[in-house]
């Protein structure tokens, strides 16, 4: 008998800088319902024959209306349930300002000194520490 490990699909999460570095972007969930006021970095699934870049890439576009570029990917990830795993890359804001389209309702840039006083989604705090070395 043979086991076949079932496919993981990828979403990911952009720890999106602006032009200083000094300040990360945070997004408040509106939905769905259990995740609504608690805080994420954006970004959604990889799409079949997306690449993990590519789709940071459009997910912030259609998310935040914003052109960015995706970086590299941070140490570490997160089970969101079985078969979707999250992963949170660096990011680049290169044009626009990024407003809540789509899923949610707030933004905040936070710098290393306010990085905690947001309410993560416990799926996202494993890039807590990364980022705010980063920061």
């Amino acid at each position: 008998m043979y086991w076949v490990t079932p496919a993981v699909r990828v979403v990911v999460g952009a720890a999106l800088f602006d032009a200083s570095g000094r300040h990360v972007l945070a997004a408040r969930r509106s939905a769905p319902e259990a995740l609504a006021g608690r805080w994420e970095f954006p970004g959604g699934k990889v799409e079949p024959g997306e690449t993990v870049p590519a789709a940071l890439e459009r997910e912030l576009r259609e998310e935040l209306g914003v052109v960015a570029r995706a970086g590299e990917r941070l140490p570490g990830a997160c089970e969101v349930r079985p078969g979707l795993e999250l992963q949170i890359w660096t990011a680049s804001l290169l044009a626009g300002d990024p407003h809540p389209l789509e899923d949610h309702d707030q933004l905040r840039w936070l710098d290393a000194t306010t990085l905690d006083s947001v309410d993560w989604l416990p799926q996202d705090r494993f890039a807590l520490p990364h980022v705010e070395q980063m920061l």
